[in-house]
């Protein structure tokens, strides 16, 4: 039996111990996003990717430019070694003018509506698509008149929930991502789809879609939440009997050469254990991908700048990944991690910021329980940023780049979560643009991240 006395003082010096620990921790993550926010690049960085190079989808130049651009920034801001991973992207290109507008039965066009086809789409060809529209609000609908759909355009109108906080978007996007072919099944020469987005406005809001291979593959096209609206009150009045044109000239090309961008620096204790944090390179083209996900990219980048300049020498090797192809085809991060695996690479973390540039809440966790447990510890160091707030997710939770390091390595995975409110305002429109990004929530997003990364690389999970 361990006297009183002894073990008081053993107490008593354990405590002591964890004390000067956290406290030593408190004031290197201070450190550290004082780095952030007083001297932070991240602002500035996205600025000139937006202002010189703007949108930058998957096998265009944009994309090209972009690729050197990460080259550059990263070796300014501390990378010790910068590198291209090839990888093969689609390259799907939206091409001229379209358009959609009402013609009455004599021929003469009537109201015109703002569209723009969703991503991966086959265009209507130089004629274009005339037929009645059929407006539903959901596939339960759909399927309950399915005679009815062929020869039509089907008109998906489901409006985002905005009393959904979290999960609006998911609920909503199914519709851009399967309506095609879902309509296809039936007969329909193409189809229209509510942007998924909160916004009461006139910017339509583009996206992916997956064809089905089983059906035929049909034109598809967004429409502003005003114009679909204004279709809908127009179908149940006076041009219910009119038919409505379709025009797109968008084409799916052959698959091209694009590239994941990488910066490392290497571990001081470990150098054969891998970080991995990173955004996606591409964005779509009706803008400048300033929230999705150049504020990604940079906050990232971030990172690397504010440990050099802080002093902060991490005892693991930190990748900086520029994912290519998030968008359409998520080719970069399944290359990432393929190429992971196949050199038998340790990761012990991944993180990802695709959610916009607006105030951090706090993460996404992907992982075991076990781990997740030891990151709970950890909440206290982030109550000062508000961005406590974690939540766990066995097998998920991180984001589409980094999600297949979680499926081929069981890499632990962190999805920086903002507060989102106004992100679905911007994503996939004419307005990510980087004035809607605010400097001081886009630093903190990046000091938040860096403190994460802090903590892992000195502790391991």
């Amino acid at each position: 039996m361990i006297p009183k006395k002894i073990f008081f003082a053993t107490t008593m010096l354990l405590f002591s111990v964890l004390a000067f620990s956290q406290n030593v921790d408190s004031l290197a993550i201070k450190k550290i996003t004082d780095e952030v926010m007083f001297n932070g690049k991240a602002y500035s960085n996205l600025r000139v990717l937006c202002k010189t190079i703007g949108q930058r989808l998957s096998g265009s130049t944009g994309m090209y430019k972009a690729e050197q651009w990460g080259l550059k920034v990263l070796t300014e801001d501390g990378a010790e070694k910068v590198y291209l991973q090839e990888c093969m992207v689609p390259h799907w290109v939206r091409g001229a003018k379209e358009e959609a507008k009402f013609v009455t039965h004599k021929g003469i066009p009537d109201q015109s509506f703002k569209v723009l086809s969703i991503g991966n789409a086959v265009g209507t060809g130089k004629v274009g698509v005339t037929a009645k529209v059929m407006e539903v609000k959901n596939f339960e609908e759909l399927n309950r008149r399915k005679d009815e759909v062929k020869g039509k355009i089907v008109f998906y109108n489901y409006p985002f929930n905005k009393t959904l906080l979290k999960g609006a978007y998911g609920d909503a996007v199914r519709f851009r991502s399967n309506g095609a072919s879902a309509a296809a099944k039936y007969g329909a020469l193409a189809v229209i789809v509510r942007s998924v987005t909160a916004a009461d406005d006139d910017n339509p809001h583009t996206g992916a879609l997956r064809y089905n291979d089983s059906f035929p593959k049909i034109p598809a096209v967004a429409i502003s939440t005003k114009d679909a609206d204004r279709l809908s009150n127009s179908l149940k009045k006076e041009s219910a009997n009119a038919n409505l044109f379709i025009k797109t000239n968008c084409v799916m090309m052959a698959d091209t050469i694009g590239h994941n961008v990488i910066g490392e620096i290497k571990g001081t204790e470990f150098p054969d254990e891998y970080i991995t944090i990173g955004g996606h390179l591409d964005s779509w083209d009706p803008a400048e991908g300033a929230n999705d996900d150049g504020a990604g990219m940079v906050q990232s980048i971030e990172i690397l700048r504010a440990f050099r300049d802080a002093g902060y020498k991490p005892k693991r090797t930190i990748r900086i990944v520029l994912f290519a192809n998030e968008e359409n085809g998520t080719r970069g991060g399944l290359k990432y991690a393929e190429v992971a695996k196949e050199k038998n690479e340790k990761h012990i973390m991944a993180m990802e910021s695709d959610g916009g540039s607006e105030y951090p809440r706090g993460f996404g966790c992907g992982m075991t329980k076990a781990q997740y447990v030891k990151v709970e510890t950890w909440k206290k160091y982030f109550e000062p940023y508000d961005a406590d707030k974690f939540s766990f997710s066995e097998g998920g939770g991180g984001g589409a780049d980094i999600g297949p390091l979680q499926t081929n390595l069981k890499t632990p995975q962190f999805g920086l979560n903002t507060t989102a409110q106004r992100y679905f305002n911007f994503h996939h429109s004419a307005i990510d643009v980087f004035e809607n990004v605010n400097e001081q929530e886009l630093h903190l997003g990046s000091a938040v991240m860096a403190a994460m990364v802090y903590l892992v690389d000195k502790y391991g999970l």
